[in-house]
């Protein structure tokens, strides 16, 4: 068993993904754990889209390689509650991006931000250190949009490992941003790394997040699909088969209850 996969109340499995239903207060704690201890774990956002697609794509693997997966995504939480759990709600990515922030200023966090262009991680920074003025940046790098060959990734990492981060925040998008965090756990030297894509254009000021209202009430999915509709629509149907296939197992779990139910003596 992974040293942080302890069995514990506030883990459970959705199409056999481990989700963790914790808070962000939770987060911090456990990201100030690994750091006491020494060691680098990733924390994976967790959308029902990346839930479903993990089926297929080999982020299955990685989702248990993980130090955390965080309910991303209103129809996972929503998932969580069919099956008879209590989630403390979405950890979304920009969200986390914030109060990592400004919590990390009491304790000397220093970020690394790794992925997206020059241009939005710099207008990124910029906000960021403008709203957290005791704010550490270690450095950022942003790798081309491309394969890098293994001479490149060494320098990359040997970057990284040089600004001394106790926080890479990963910015490569969706499954690259997984599969990178994966791959190089073990190779980064920080207590976490933390793939928050959309963060990065959302903090940066070139892309506008949904209004906070309807954040608040589960439908800024709604939101980006007017606004992306290239980068959201395709990944509807993969939602949807999520939904499907949760609900399903949702209803089987309970059927299942209810036979114990009648059967145990």
């Amino acid at each position: 068993m992974h040293p942080n996969r302890a069995q514990r109340p506030d883990r459970f499995k959705i199409l056999g993904f481990p989700i963790d239903l914790v808070d962000y207060r939770t987060v911090f704690q456990q990201i100030n754990a690994w750091r006491a201890q020494g060691v680098c774990r990733f924390i994976i956002l967790a959308t029902a889209a990346d839930i479903q697609l993990a089926q297929t794509d080999g982020l299955g693997a990685a989702a248990h390689r993980s130090g955390l997966n965080l309910p991303d995504g209103i129809a996972v939480v929503i998932a969580a509650r069919l099956m008879g759990h209590r989630p403390s709600g979405r950890v979304a990515g920009p969200d986390l991006m914030l109060r990592l922030c400004d919590w990390g200023q009491e304790y000397g966090y220093r970020h690394f931000f790794y992925g997206s262009t020059n241009d939005v991680v710099e207008r990124l920074i910029a906000n960021l250190t403008r709203r957290f003025a005791h704010m550490e940046v270690a450095g950022f790098l942003c790798p081309p949009f491309r394969d890098l060959t293994p001479q490149e990734d060494a320098v990359a990492v040997e970057k990284i490992n040089a600004c001394r981060p106790d926080i890479v925040w990963v910015g490569l998008g969706g499954m690259r941003q997984i599969c990178w965090m994966s791959d190089h756990l073990g190779r980064i030297r920080a207590a976490a790394m933390i793939g928050v894509g959309a963060a990065f254009n959302f903090h940066s000021g070139l892309v506008r997040r949904a209004p906070a209202w309807l954040r608040r009430i589960g439908l800024e999915w709604s939101y980006r699909m007017l606004t992306e509709p290239r980068k959201i629509i395709p990944r509807t149907r993969h939602t949807l088969a999520f939904c499907a296939k949760a609900i399903a197992q949702a209803c089987m779990m309970r059927l299942s209850a209810r036979h114990l139910q009648r059967t145990w003596p």
